[in-house]
């Protein structure tokens, strides 16, 4: 029975047909299916959070293909071992067996010196680059890598699907077939797992293994009784990944230094990586703490940076210093509001023309026709300061930030009332 391999494993589909979720993308007559069915693909990125198909869909394709297959991981992979991937890949397509697929999961972890040790690889047409990420591409593959790949974002499975997935499994799968197993209830096992496809089938197995027999009937009840004892106290790839991560976030907006530690510990302890936590602290940095306290930003920077050069174990400490001081920070929201009205304002009112004196005027006629005229150089003035219009003539007066009521921020509001009177409600 120990060689046999779990549910996730034995469930995985072998054709575009039995494949679940991504309509939009493998559906009949979608983009990606098409590029299937033609035989032709680019080198592509698929992005989507875990449990969605990312891996199973990149070994459909290079099956419907009938294309040589290389799996490499981000995690434990560097230079060397893509470089003999990509060494190996050139002699089979040399030898005719087609253009290799090469995939890389997590490619998001790869440093610039191993996503360029690709580069040269996909511009020569040695292989078709599928890579796997769970976050954005935009900001963690190299533009030159990017430019070549098409982005395709898979999107989390529906409760459907997931409920779809679980009847398919205990009715084909050879083990689970061969007992009476009823699934009264369904909540547990989609909650437990987070919207993942692979942790549902997980947490699916380990309920039944757990409740035992021939005939069992599944309960939100008797899942969480049997399931949740057996499940990782932290999962980086899975729901709670997600769960942690927003308790920390709030523990800090909340201004509670030891929740946000204790979360800390949780993500260091479960291997979390450590240039992930800091991102998020470089957001929040400004999203909650803003004006309030900008030196938060700056800290935020610095232990980004820190991090990155330290490593574990010692980036721990770097990483508690930096929550700790957020946390235990006065906190605003104001500038990210104020972008949010900012981005609202211009969507609803369009392009709202320059107004002529802030306009840029290089040439005789720009000034000729008025660009630039009349503008007042704040500098030359008393304080570094002159009233003047900056906003479009439709929208004067519109106040966007709103300083929050804070000590650092009151001191804002009363420089802003001081230059700008009434106009702006200060």
């Amino acid at each position: 029975m120990q060689n046999i391999p779990p549910l996730a494993e034995r469930m995985r589909p072998q054709n575009l047909d039995e494949y679940v979720g991504q309509k939009h993308l493998v559906g009949k007559d979608a983009v990606l299916r098409k590029a299937i069915e033609s035989g032709r693909i680019p080198s592509m990125i698929f992005w989507g959070p875990p449990g969605v198909g990312k891996t199973t869909l990149a070994t459909i394709i290079s099956h419907s293909l009938d294309r040589p297959f290389f799996n490499l991981s981000a995690i434990n992979s560097g230079v060397k071992e893509v470089r003999e991937v990509i060494d190996k890949a050139a002699a089979l397509k040399d030898s005719f067996m087609g253009q290799p697929i090469l995939f890389i999961d997590e490619i998001h972890r790869f440093s610039k010196s191993q996503q360029d040790s690709l580069l040269g690889a996909v511009e020569r047409g040695l292989v078709t680059l599928i890579g796997a990420t769970t976050e954005n591409p935009s900001f963690e593959v190299i533009s030159a890598l990017l430019s070549r790949c098409q982005v395709y974002i898979l999107q989390n499975l529906s409760e459907d699907e997931l409920v779809g997935l679980l009847n398919t499994a205990i009715q084909k799968d050879e083990i689970l077939s061969a007992k009476k197993i009823t699934i009264k209830e369904h909540e547990a096992l989609i909650r437990l797992s987070g919207g993942d496809a692979r942790r549902l089938l997980n947490v699916l197995e380990i309920a039944i293994n757990g409740i035992g027999g021939d005939v069992i009937e599944l309960t939100n009840e008797n899942v969480l009784a049997h399931a949740q004892q057996n499940m990782a106290l932290y999962d980086k790839a899975g729901e709670q990944h997600y769960d942690i991560i927003s308790a920390f976030i709030k523990s800090i907006r909340g201004s509670d230094p030891n929740a946000a530690v204790y979360w800390l510990a949780r993500m260091i302890e479960g291997g979390e990586d450590p240039s992930f936590i800091a991102r998020r602290l470089l957001i929040l940095a400004s999203e909650d703490i803003g004006n309030a306290n900008p030196n938060a930003l700056l800290l935020a920077n610095n232990c980004f940076q820190a991090v990155n050069v330290i490593g574990y174990p010692e980036a721990r400490i770097i990483l508690s210093q930096c929550v700790t001081y957020m946390a235990s920070s006065a906190k605003s929201n104001a500038a990210y509001e104020a972008i949010n009205k900012a981005q609202a304002l211009v969507r609803q009112t369009g392009d709202l023309p320059v107004p002529l004196h802030l306009r840029n005027a290089p040439t005789k006629l720009m000034k000729n026709i008025g660009y630039g005229k009349e503008y007042k150089y704040a500098h030359a003035y008393e304080g570094n300061f002159v009233e003047q219009e900056f906003m479009p003539e439709n929208l004067s007066g519109t106040k966007l930030y709103d300083p929050g009521k804070n000590a650092a921020e009151e001191k804002l509001r009363e420089k802003l009332k001081q230059n700008w009177g009434n106009k702006y409600q200060y």
